[in-house]
């Protein structure tokens, strides 16, 4: 029979690390992204479709963000409300639609990035970039792994 690891654990402490500090960084990237009047989804969004020039599709936005299709659409919407995103039919199919940056777009996420990749180095400065290199390599095992425990209990539900 297997121990149940208890609270001083250091698996268990490291994955409430991971979560403190996923949740720090999502509050600080809040409040650089707030001077756009962009939340850190809809910055997300902005950057996938500036790496694709050629825009993607919602689904393809929902799938690479790890994120509902339905929350996408609404994130989508209010981006291109404010004529930051377009969305075109894809020719033979009325449901799909390519999203894509607008000039506008691509000139407020030209002007974040800079930023963006500062404070990137900046929080990791103190970290050799051996360890960066292995916890990259930790963090797609532990990702792969709660992906898989999430499929279980899906399957259960």
């Amino acid at each position: 029979m297997q121990t149940v690891p208890g609270p001083d654990h250091p698996r268990y402490q490291a994955l409430l690390q991971l979560l403190r500090a996923a949740d720090v960084l999502w509050s600080a990237s809040r409040l650089l992204f707030e001077r756009w009047d962009l939340g850190p989804s809809q910055f997300n969004i902005l950057n996938l479709l500036h790496l694709n020039s050629e825009g993607m599709s919602q689904s393809d936005l929902s799938r690479q963000l790890v994120m509902h299709r339905s929350n996408v659409t609404g994130l989508v919407d209010r981006l291109e409300k404010r004529g930051l995103v377009r969305r075109t039919e894809v020719s033979g199919d009325r449901r799909l639609y390519n999203v894509a940056l607008t000039t506008r777009g691509r000139t407020i996420i030209e002007e974040i990035l800079p930023l963006y990749y500062e404070g990137a180095l900046r929080v990791w400065k103190d970290v050799p970039e051996k360890r960066i290199q292995a916890l990259l390599t930790d963090l797609q095992t532990v990702a792969q792994q709660a992906d898989i425990i999430a499929r279980e209990m899906s399957r259960r539900a």
